[in-house]
């Protein structure tokens, strides 16, 4: 019996006109849009190489650190910066120029000198502050190795090999800054991250309709179902289940269709954004199952509404600017922590822009521990329908 109401299910969703043309036709006529809109957008808008100087001096030339480090931004295909080395003359006539973003001066402190504000300029002071941090915690842990030297009653100290250590400890995981952004730089890239995260949770709709037509109080198969000697958690779950394969379906032609159509770039993490895409889709599925079992009120109407909080979430995530996510995270964080679309954009941006996996990682189990929640609510809200008479 599962099997069998597996396939009935199957043949239902897949000759529902709406719900094909919502998670099939719309993402893609949505993508289209979204490759007609903003394909000269980066282009125009490119981050090109920062053009800066230092200023030579004994400071600079003494603080490895920062000279290492710009050393390692200026040089390679995907260098961030072209530095030329002059004196501070000099170095003030380029400024004036427009021939450099700005201009460093190692003295005390170091000295961040730009004529304007703008991208370049942003990003050479958080280049500079990210170093400056590096160098506290090298100096930290200097200290530290210092006092525990002293402690055990070693006075005979290696000063260059403590310093060897630290630099190397902190340069293994903090201190070597990567340039990826002429590569992943690509800010219009979270339009097709919600559109993902919209089919994941317009997923719903199949789910919801599904469940919709196993209680009595909704159509005449619910009603045949209740008053049926079959178990209806076996059906509910059979049910389920082909919603989600249909829904899996829908999700592969969108992903083959942006990347070999659209050319749109996911990255080299094929198997982590199936894995985001599989638990994303479950996560629309239990938004659905909520909607239909909560929700007293006619089946268009859960439709309006489920369709409503989907485009809500995906407004707040950045589908229709891609500052209202920043927005949102900056003054009201709770409200994507709790939003399945802002996770699952926020679980590509993550594979897309971070070299390490753990901000991907708590998005996969945030949406995991989302649905569950939402499905034992369901659970709870369905075993408690009783009807007086159908």
């Amino acid at each position: 019996m599962f099997w069998h109401n597996f396939k009935y299910s199957l043949k239902v969703l897949f000759k529902s006109k709406a719900l094909i043309f919502w998670t099939f036709a719309f993402p893609i006529l949505l993508g289209i849009f979204f490759n007609i809109a903003f394909s000269d957008i980066e282009n125009s808008e490119k981050l090109d190489i920062i053009d800066i100087a230092i200023v030579k001096s004994d400071e600079f030339n003494k603080n490895i650190i920062f000279k290492e480090a710009f050393e390692g931004l200026s040089k390679g295909n995907d260098k961030l910066f072209d530095i030329t080395y002059t004196n501070l003359n000099k170095a003030q006539k380029l400024l004036e120029d427009d021939k450099i973003t700005g201009y460093l001066v190692f003295d005390d402190d170091i000295n961040i000198v730009v004529s304007s504000s703008g991208i370049n300029e942003t990003i050479l002071k958080y280049v500079v502050n990210e170093i400056s941090s590096n160098e506290t915690m090298i100096n930290t842990l200097i200290k530290k190795d210092i006092n525990n030297e002293i402690k055990k009653g070693n006075y005979n100290i290696n000063y260059e090999k403590i310093y060897a250590d630290a630099y190397k400890l902190v340069s293994k995981d903090t201190a070597k800054i990567n340039n990826i952004s002429n590569k992943n730089l690509s800010y219009t890239m979270i339009e097709y991250y919600t559109l993902i995260a919209m089919t994941c949770l317009y997923g719903g709709l199949l789910s919801m309709y599904i469940v919709n037509l196993k209680l009595a109080n909704m159509n005449s198969v619910g009603k045949r179902t209740a008053i049926s000697p079959i178990h209806r958690g076996k059906m509910l779950v059979s049910s389920l289940l082909a919603s989600y394969v249909v829904q899996l379906t829908c999700l592969a032609i969108l992903f083959i269709f942006t990347i070999f159509v659209l050319k749109v770039d996911y990255g080299n993490n094929l198997p982590l954004i199936m894995l985001l895409a599989l638990v994303g889709s479950f996560a629309g599925l239990s938004l659905g199952v909520i909607v239909a079992t909560l929700i007293k009120t006619n089946e268009n109407a859960k439709t309006g509404i489920l369709i409503a909080i989907t485009m809500l979430g995906c407004f707040l995530s950045g589908m229709m600017g891609i500052t209202m996510k920043y927005i949102v995270d900056t003054n009201v964080p709770l409200v994507n922590m709790i939003n399945p679309a802002s996770m699952i954009t926020d679980g590509f941006y993550a594979l897309y822009y971070y070299s390490t996996l753990d901000r991907f990682i708590f998005d996969i189990v945030s949406l995991l521990v989302f649905s569950f929640v939402i499905i034992l609510i369901s659970y709870f809200g369905l075993r408690r329908q009783r009807y007086d008479s159908i």
